[in-house]
């Protein structure tokens, strides 16, 4: 599916101060923030990250310690749950203005993605992100010399932060990676992998972003039709069957609204049923596998929920301590969605307070009271991170990139 690329417009000055006055005093604080997050204070985890980051040699490419660097002052967050900018914002002597905080803080909104080079403009250079299909004007804190090597049609890959919230314009951050313009095949192939991993990369442009829920609601009610419910258990090799199943139909559906050619390009080019339905070998192994489609997460797998679904309408069953300890299991691995517990809560609202009274030995625990609470505590990343849809969007320019490239 594709959208409307929506083009850069000109920057906006902030009162009396302009884009470029901004950028000046940009660069003096980017300088002292990076030291910071190079200070002593946080050495043990930084240094942590850059070790992840090298090669199975040790070695560490200049490029890539700029961005582990940058990631960590923008992006990481501490024990505490705050970011290290927030640290910096909030530590700084003396304190900053208000547009200078504004400013810093609003570093925290990260663009990551592949550029197209579309034109010159003066000291900016427009850029066409190929993931969110949207054009950023975008400097450098270094000078125009940062550009000198790029021409137009030619990509980058890398990370752009706002010069303030308040304009259009943004900088770059930490490092570009350049690619010529016959990269454009293997670029597109690559953008295209990345968006379909992660869809919450669509979140800057709105169009995208509600019809990456539209397509959602129209793959769930095909999901809904084929099994009866949004929420099946199966043997595991069955659920496998089904979800090919699901992907079949999901293309026939895609392929049938095409033209002659782009059916065909479509029925070649995308990944085979078979391939998007194969299960990991954790499920394949599990007694059963609960296929539920919600509305908000999307397409989720649980392993053996019916053992859960028969403990919640049986609470009696809580005296096999297998039970109770798989249940212990959903609750405290944070990374297993809130969505099981609350649907076991929604099927067996009778049964619930008893299994969690026995679970946390508390005899006084309320499902309607307490559960949202407890859940809060145990999967604090999935309430931290803001809804998105599962299924992934194609930007335009994108899309006419791959169409060119096959």
């Amino acid at each position: 599916m594709t959208t409307h690329t929506t083009s850069a417009v000109e920057p906006t000055a902030l009162g009396d101060t302009t884009v470029e006055d901004l950028i000046v005093r940009a660069a003096d604080l980017k300088g002292e923030l990076v030291a910071f997050a190079q200070s002593a204070q946080f050495a043990r985890r930084l240094d942590a990250l850059l070790f992840d980051a090298a090669d199975r040699r040790g070695h560490l490419d200049e490029a890539t310690a700029v961005l582990t660097v940058d990631h960590f002052a923008l992006q990481y967050r501490l024990s505490g749950g705050r970011t290290v900018v927030e640290r910096f914002v909030s530590q700084r002597q003396p304190r900053l203005s208000d547009d200078e905080r504004a400013m810093v803080l609003g570093w925290r909104g990260v663009v990551e993605g592949c550029f197209e080079v579309r034109r010159f403009d003066g000291d900016a250079v427009e850029l066409h992100n190929l993931v969110d299909d949207l054009v950023y004007r975008v400097y450098s804190n270094m000078g125009r010399s940062v550009f000198a090597a790029l021409r137009e049609g030619m990509f980058v890959m890398g990370r752009i932060v706002p010069v303030h919230p308040e304009t259009d314009a943004w900088l770059v951050s930490g490092h570009f990676a350049t690619f010529p313009k016959s990269a454009r095949r293997e670029i597109a192939q690559t953008v295209a992998q990345q968006v379909t991993a992660h869809p919450e990369l669509l979140r800057r442009n709105p169009a995208m972003l509600q019809r990456g829920w539209e397509v959602q609601a129209e793959h769930r009610a095909d999901f809904i039709a084929q099994v009866g419910s949004d929420l099946v258990v199966l043997p595991p090799h069955e659920a496998q069957e089904t979800l090919c199943e699901h992907y079949r139909r999901l293309r026939e559906n895609t392929v049938a609204r095409l033209d002659r050619k782009a059916a065909k390009r479509a029925a070649t080019a995308s990944p085979a049923p078979e391939d998007l339905s194969l299960l990991p070998d954790e499920l394949l192994d599990a007694d059963s596998v609960a296929l539920i489609y919600d509305e908000v997460e999307g397409l989720c797998f649980y392993r053996d929920l019916d053992h859960l679904d028969a403990l919640f309408a049986d609470p009696a069953l809580a005296r096999d301590r297998t039970r109770l300890a798989q249940l212990r299991e959903y609750l405290d691995d944070d990374s297993v969605s809130p969505l099981a517990i609350r649907r076991l809560v929604q099927r067996h609202p009778d049964g619930a307070d008893s299994v969690f009274r026995t679970l946390l030995r508390k005899p006084g625990f309320s499902c309607p009271r307490d559960g949202e609470k407890l859940l809060q505590r145990h999967k604090k990343s999935f309430f931290d991170r803001e809804p998105m849809p599962s299924v992934s969007i194609i930007g335009e320019r994108l899309a006419e990139l791959l169409r060119t490239t096959r």
